[in-house]
């Protein structure tokens, strides 16, 4: 088991965003290790299964997740969208061996325990396997922005063996927890280096659309 004042030594080589795995580490550890951990925000720490993951984030990790939620928040009040944001609140199911901290997450019209959507900004790609670990959390979508681009799977409960190669989810190319929102706009607007151009021109998209 990793050591607390082992960790920050051991996530610094040159690479800004360092991903290690650890085999054999009890749910009683990875516990332990988030209450360690309660006041150093920088480390994202998942489990599944007995192997813990901890990521340092990049900048550029931190820089795309923050667009993507400001992006969001945006949409929600030009839409009048009931939300409640969980960030990357460490959601956990000691009976599904099954802990993560999602980059960003939101609850779709009530508050619930568990986050309707779960948001990933992939920079180093590898590790735990991030759709059997939300399944077993009960998510139902899940978006990856990788490569400058989103993919995004919904969880289909009632068919999961028709989607056993993605842990049964599916991929979608439009989210059906917020079915009116235009993707391609969202993506371009991650794209753009400049937020804050990047935000109005996101917030006059979605106003056009609706007028």
């Amino acid at each position: 088991m990793v050591l607390l004042n082992d960790l920050t030594q051991r996530l610094q080589i040159d690479d800004p965003e360092e991903r290690r795995s650890i085999s054999n580490v009890s749910w009683a550890q990875y516990e332990a290790l988030l209450a360690d951990l309660e006041d150093t925000s920088h480390y994202r720490v998942s489990y599944l299964d007995g192997v813990l993951e901890i990521v340092s984030p990049s900048r550029r990790h931190e820089s795309g997740k923050t667009q993507i939620g400001t992006f969001l928040e945006i949409y929600f009040l030009e839409t009048d969208t009931e939300y409640f944001p969980t960030g990357s609140t460490t959601l956990r199911k000691e009976e599904q061996q099954a802990g993560t901290e999602p980059d960003e997450s939101y609850c779709i019209g009530t508050d619930k325990e568990f986050p309707d959507l779960a948001i990933e900004v992939v920079v180093t790609s590898g590790g735990i396997n991030r759709l059997e670990l939300y399944r077993r959390l009960g998510v139902r979508e899940v978006w990856f922005w990788q490569n400058n681009q989103f993919s995004m799977y919904h969880l289909r409960e009632e068919a999961p063996a028709q989607f056993a190669q993605t842990f049964g989810y599916e991929a979608i190319s439009h989210s059906e927890i917020l079915p009116d929102l235009d993707m391609n706009l969202l993506a371009a607007g991650v794209r753009n280096p400049n937020p804050l151009a990047a935000a109005k021109e996101f917030r006059q998209g979605v106003r056009e659309q609706r007028s």
